[in-house]
């Protein structure tokens, strides 16, 4: 446990992605097997140790500390394991022993919930406070530490040496600890073999497209079609059987049953996940009934029947495409979908356009609740993983803007742990007894400086009236101007509407909170 604490330290308190990079390179250098596999797979969400829940935690710091220092230490430092971890009392053996990783994550994996409590208590009592730390955030999940699972597997292609994407091409058919990877990487074996036909192939995605770049960019070699306001997935099929992934690699399968037992047919897609009615395509807010559903009723699928819209094709019958120009993966999606006339799943259409004037017109002309805006992508252009600069780009419409009232604030994670970060905003609307009330309408935590974050985090520490756990209520005063790129009506939210991707625009320090927008002018844009 000493050298994986030393390594969440480092990184907790490493804002550079290169120092970090080395951090990793080095741990993944110096540790054994299986310690270094467990760290990994720590780090790159590939572990659940489902016995250790943060009530667990809670439970035993009540039996310990006085609940109302309890709650006031978590209040300030915002971040639960450290909390523990510096609040837990010490018995006078911490130190003494330290535990390897590999056999704490063996212990609670094997562990009943009264094992596991046993055994966190255990350790706590015996290990130092950064070391207690490491074991809470090994336990719970919820790292925190800068590190993406991009980011980790650069460091491993650095051991090799490799390049990252051979890493990532074999990636989603390994499970931790990891061994054949490592043995591959140290060069005491050969690359590990996997059965690619349904495991997840890392995606390529775009950038952003800033609108002073067109000039410099030739649309004879473009082709655009709509960004759709789903989900990106990958939809893997091979005979009986299909998987079907997220952007990130996360099997989504279960929530989508009627997804996976129509597909198939031998092929490897990219897409977006929808839901569509009678061949109308819904918004976000439909979708959003159904994800991380573990079941999903008759009901729910009859309601919101999922389906697919492909944009590119990665494998045919097992042929790997990917290498092929876009040009030529269209045509052979094009091909294969006449022919095999797939259940839910479509083809994202192609938009004819002469000039980038003509696009334009094109992506703001339509506002319907599918779409966010086009997508551009090269014509010649390989699919490869990651975000490679140049060959795709996302155009989205220029996004709604609303005057909204700060109502509740409550503290962020990692760096922003003691800065309350994350904010609920509400509009103005007529109350059942005729008086005007403010209802929440959203919430955001970006889109702000850190000299901004500093600015509102006094503001709402000096105008906080209530508390509700972690959230602070705060006086009617402070009004933001928040950007959102589409609404939906929704029975779930007390003002009746839901925004899609709200950050915060502009921060109306002049704007008295009385002339924020009301309820019903956001309801007006869902109509267009």
């Amino acid at each position: 446990m000493k050298a994986y604490a030393a390594l969440l330290e480092g990184l907790v308190f490493t804002p550079s992605r290169n120092a970090k990079l080395a951090l990793l390179e080095r741990y993944f250098r110096e540790t054994p097997d299986p310690d270094r596999g467990w760290a990994l797979a720590s780090l790159t969400g590939g572990l659940s140790l489902r016995q250790a829940t943060p009530s667990l935690i809670r439970g035993l710091l009540e039996d310990r500390v006085d609940p109302v220092l309890f709650r006031l230490s978590y209040d300030f430092v915002g971040d639960l394991a450290e909390t523990a971890s510096l609040i837990w009392p010490d018995s006078g053996a911490a130190g003494e022993d330290s535990p390897p990783l590999g056999d704490v994550v063996n212990a609670l994996r094997s562990a009943t919930r009264p094992k596991a409590a046993e055994l966190i208590a255990g350790w706590m009592d015996r290990l130092p406070p950064g070391e207690r730390f490491a074991l809470l955030k090994l336990a719970m999940g919820g790292m925190r530490v800068g590190v993406s699972a991009r980011l980790a597997r650069t460091a491993l292609a650095r051991l090799g040496p490799v390049v990252v994407e051979e890493v990532e091409e074999i990636w989603f058919g390994l499970t931790p600890p990891y061994g054949e990877l490592f043995a591959w990487l140290d060069g005491s074996a050969e690359k590990p073999v996997i059965d690619d036909r349904l495991v997840f192939h890392p995606m390529m995605l775009a950038n952003p497209l800033e609108e002073a770049a067109l000039p410099t960019l030739d649309p004879t070699e473009f082709t655009a079609e709509w960004k759709w306001d789903g989900i990106r997935v990958q939809l893997n099929a091979h005979g009986a059987s299909a998987s079907l992934y997220s952007r990130t690699g996360e099997d989504i399968g279960n929530s989508f049953p009627d997804i996976v037992e129509a597909a198939r047919f031998d092929a490897v897609l990219d897409g977006e996940l929808l839901v569509v009615r009678d061949g109308i395509t819904a918004g976000f807010n439909d979708l959003q009934q159904r994800l991380g559903r573990k079941t999903v009723s008759r009901k729910m699928l009859a309601e919101h029947p999922a389906h697919i819209r492909a944009y590119d094709i990665l494998f045919l019958n097992g042929e790997d495409l990917r290498a092929l120009p876009l040009s030529q993966r269209r045509e052979r999606l094009e091909d294969w979908y006449a022919q095999a006339a797939p259940d839910r799943l479509d083809l994202s259409p192609t938009l004819p356009f002469t000039d980038w004037n003509a696009l334009a017109e094109i992506r703001d002309g339509l506002r319907d609740a599918g779409i966010e805006g086009l997508m551009l992508k090269r014509l010649d252009s390989p699919y490869v993983a990651g975000r490679p600069k140049g060959p795709w780009f996302k155009w989205k419409r220029d996004p709604f803007l609303a005057d909204c009232v700060l109502m509740y604030a409550q503290r962020g994670h990692g760096r922003r742990s003691s800065l309350y970060s994350d904010f609920t905003f509400g509009c103005w609307r007529i109350g059942a007894e005729g008086e005007e009330e403010l209802v929440p309408v959203g919430k955001a935590y970006s889109g702000f400086t850190d000299e901004e974050l500093r600015r509102l985090d006094k503001w709402v520490r000096d105008h906080s009236t209530e508390r509700y756990g972690p959230v602070r209520a705060v006086e009617y005063g402070l009004v933001f101007e928040v950007a959102f790129d589409a609404i939906h009506r929704s029975k779930r939210h007390k003002s009746g509407v839901a925004m899609r991707f709200p950050r915060i625009h502009r921060i109306r320090w002049d704007k008295p909170h009385g002339e924020a927008d009301r309820v019903d002018t956001l309801a007006a844009m869902i109509e267009g």
